[in-house]
């Protein structure tokens, strides 16, 4: 079995010692059945017990299990019965209360023991209507039997004084209520695990063992004989085992059956408990009064409790049937509606012929930047950022409105309003973004896109037509003037406008984080077209429409060739060419730059060790290869960079990966660890367009780069700008206190080449010397030029 504690101390198997502890103590008391020696049953006995009493108080705390205090209360129950089984032979010679000597302890040891037992119900939920009212039957029937067959026959016997009569009937009404207990202890877990059934097995030794002691009660006086004590022992190292035993932190776990049913196991208990009164009366020869109204009472008990059950059980499938209907249309984890929930409220709406308000909007948020967050801090703190933003949309929200979480990281809300309020959430909803969220006890600050589409309501309520304008909207300032317009083509339904809205949502986000766009039909198009894109995207993967070209980068003292970016390219056999800007995007957002990225890496390396082969380039020509901020988060990237390096027998020092700024700022733990590795290899690792965003001598400092790539738009103010040059001057000279390599892209001019060799520049990339051309003119143009 395996252990569910937090530690495990020992290398052997977890039940060991709850197994050799049920095994030393049914051998301790197969010794004192054999009652050897007087002296040598006292010390079994007092074995067998008082390393129970340890064993209730040591095993939950060695597992850890909670709460602790039943268990406590079970262990001094053991010490309560331990003693007075060990004086009850005493007692039983004795005269006047002296004889109760022993039932002094043995009493408090039974409440006591309802107190633990019930403890643990308490603490795993466990007193639930229908099992008390199935254990009520049960118990009924048992106390039926036990009150007519022991109890009143104990208390009637003469010779003996009153108490020793009463004691000698209360006790087993104490096996009733430990009878209730053990079965409110089934019928309330679906997780039976070895603790249970060994706390299961104690409280049936005791039952028997009460028994027993009834039935010879009832004909003889209470004897010392060590065969009615076996029940006892037994229950002693049962209960021990069930304590040290792994399972024991299930106990006080709350594990309710998922349906409170009236399931075969629980029939062969309840049935036998229904017939017991009726067949009781009919053994009963020459019953008294006190006889005849036991199972009376008892079978009138058992009718009510049988009403109230099948009342109790209506209304459990009831408050199961909202549980689940909750559960279909809430989000889990925020308690939000979810998009099942919003289609139906947008319908209402839709076909209301009462609003008081002019439109009906759907707001789409999209959380920019959560897969940082989750990268960074871990799925956990994913989900209470998601949970915090949902109470941020209702607190914010006016009460009216619906928020709604219909995605991962998207929530949507649902507002009647007339345009101007819609405008106005918007803009609050974008504000309230810039607040940190707290998040376990981490600021974490996320911006968010939302989209905006809205139906006008007609003049008997039913919605009448999308508000539709000519542009969107930003925070930047409020949208243009939008009109209603009827769409006869294509009624309105709460699909379409939250379909708009998303749209709209795609459409801001391409405007950059924090940006919010109203609908418009022109949008449709655009993200019919990426749609498009990305579909042919995925075949041009798979019929072999994208290729590689080659850029030279040379020395600007003398125009030598030391290396090459190598640049993807699409020709799409309708489109024509297609423009890494408007694909590459489209790649990062779907997961398809992995592959491309892969792909790239390895067609760029085959196409440089074929002309090392050549002798096309020498042995110190590097190529440069763009790689994603997704694929340094891939902790694979290193492994397969060395695959390909070893398939293609290439040293990883040509080798020259060229990444954004943005990578910079990630703060996730997978990019940093790929980055150190990948420079343990040896490969070298460069800032792509270096100036244009997140430039900062501690970004340079804190990741292993090994040189920067100045961005063209500082390059093309060289020789007119005195500011560009001056931004130049700067990166290089930051970059030599650094021993960072310096690259000059986008020259064109032999004024900018001059200028940037002025500067200390050493590498130039640009149109000056050539454009990114395909393998066979690259090797045209520049074969041995790099000798």
């Amino acid at each position: 079995m395996r252990r569910s504690a937090p530690r495990a101390r020992s290398a052997r198997t977890p039940a060991f010692g709850s197994l050799t502890y049920l095994a030393a103590g049914t051998a301790l008391a197969a010794l004192y059945v054999a009652d050897l020696a007087e002296w040598l049953s006292v010390v079994l006995l007092a074995l067998v017990g008082s390393g129970t009493a340890v064993a209730l108080v040591m095993g939950p705390r060695w597992h850890r299990a909670a709460p602790r205090h039943p268990w406590h209360l079970l262990s001094a129950a053991s010490v309560l019965f331990l003693v007075g089984v060990l004086i009850r032979p005493w007692a039983t010679d004795r005269t006047g209360l002296s004889v109760l000597t022993a039932d002094a302890f043995t009493v408090p040891g039974y409440l006591v023991l309802i107190a633990g037992i019930g403890g643990l119900l308490r603490a795993r939920g466990g007193l639930q209507r229908h099992a008390v009212i199935d254990g009520l039957i049960v118990c009924l029937g048992a106390a039926c039997a036990s009150v007519l067959l022991l109890s009143m026959p104990a208390a009637s016997m003469q010779g003996r004084p009153a108490m020793v009569s009463a004691l000698a009937g209360a006790y087993p009404i104490f096996d009733v209520v430990l009878l209730l207990l053990l079965v409110n202890l089934a019928f309330t877990t679906a997780a039976r695990r070895p603790s249970f059934w060994l706390l299961v097995g104690m409280m049936t030794a005791l039952l028997v063992g009460d028994l027993a002691y009834a039935i010879v009660g009832l004909v003889a006086t209470l004897p010392a004989a060590p065969i009615v004590d076996l029940p006892f022992l037994l229950a002693f190292a049962l209960a021990g085992a069930a304590a040290l035993h792994p399972s024991v932190v299930y106990l006080g776990r709350a594990t309710p059956p998922p349906v409170q049913a009236w399931s075969w196991p629980r029939l062969v208990l309840i049935c036998p408990a229904l017939a017991a009164p009726f067949v009781l009366t009919a053994l009963l020869r020459e019953p008294t009064l006190a006889e005849r109204l036991v199972p009376a009472l008892a079978g009138a008990a058992m009718v009510a409790l049988l009403l109230t059950r099948a009342v109790s059980a209506v209304q459990g499938y009831a408050t199961a049937q909202r549980r689940y209907e909750h559960h279909a249309t809430h989000d889990p984890l925020t308690g939000l509606p979810n998009r099942l929930a919003l289609s139906r409220k947008v319908s209402r709406l839709l076909g209301g012929t009462s609003a008081t308000y002019d439109a009906i909007w759907v707001y789409f948020l999209d959380l920019d930047g959560f897969k940082m967050v989750n990268d960074s801090w871990g799925h956990d703190t994913g989900d209470q950022l998601i949970v915090e933003v949902g109470r941020r949309l209702r607190a914010l929200v006016p009460a009216p409105a619906t928020v709604a979480r219909v995605g991962g990281d998207e929530f949507v809300i649902v507002l009647g309003a007339d345009r101007d309020e819609a405008v106005a959430l918007a803009e609050r909803i974008l504000a309230s973004f810039a607040v940190p969220l707290q998040v376990g006890g981490v600021e974490v600050v996320v911006n968010t896109s939302v989209g905006l589409a809205g139906v006008t309501v007609g003049a008997a309520g039913g919605a009448a037509g999308r508000v539709a304008q000519r542009r969107g909207g930003s925070t930047g300032g409020l949208p243009t003037a939008a009109t209603p317009a009827q769409h006869e083509a294509a009624p309105v339904t709460a699909e379409s406008l939250m379909r708009d809205a998303d749209v709209a949502m795609y459409h801001a986000k391409a405007e950059g984080p924090g940006n919010w766009a109203l609908f418009d039909t022109s949008m449709r198009d655009r993200v019919r077209e990426r749609v498009e894109i990305e579909f042919a995207l995925r075949h041009a993967l798979a019929r072999h429409q994208l290729h590689l070209v080659y850029q030279p980068i040379v020395e600007l003292s003398d125009g030598r060739l030391v290396g090459a970016e190598a640049l993807i390219r699409w020709d799409h056999p309708v489109r024509g060419a297609v423009s890494p800007v408007d694909f590459i995007s489209i790649a990062e957002d779907t997961g398809l730059i992995a592959e491309i990225g892969g792909w790239v890496l390895d067609e760029s390396l085959r196409q440089l060790a074929g002309w090392r082969d050549a002798g096309v380039v020498d042995d110190q020509f590097w190529l440069s290869v763009n790689v994603s901020p997704r694929q340094l988060r891939d902790a694979a990237l290193p492994r397969l960079l060395a695959d390909a390096l070893t398939r293609h027998d290439l040293p990883a020092r040509v080798v020259v990966l060229e990444i954004t700024e943005s990578v910079m700022v990630d703060t996730a733990t997978v990019t940093d660890q790929v980055l150190a590795q990948l420079r343990r290899m040896g490969v070298r690792v460069v800032v792509d367009d270096f100036g244009t965003g997140y430039s900062a001598l501690g970004y340079l400092r804190r990741h292993p780069v090994t040189g920067v790539k100045v961005d063209r738009a500082f390059v093309d103010g060289l020789g007119g700008n005195p500011e560009d040059e001056e931004i130049v001057r700067a990166v290089v000279a930051m970059s030599s206190a650094l021993r960072l390599s310096v690259v000059a892209e986008g020259v064109e001019t032999p004024t900018q080449r001059q200028v940037l060799e002025t500067l200390g520049v050493l590498y130039g990339q640009g149109r000056l010397w050539d454009g990114p051309v395909p393998p066979e003119v690259f090797v045209q143009r520049w074969s041995g030029l790099a000798v």
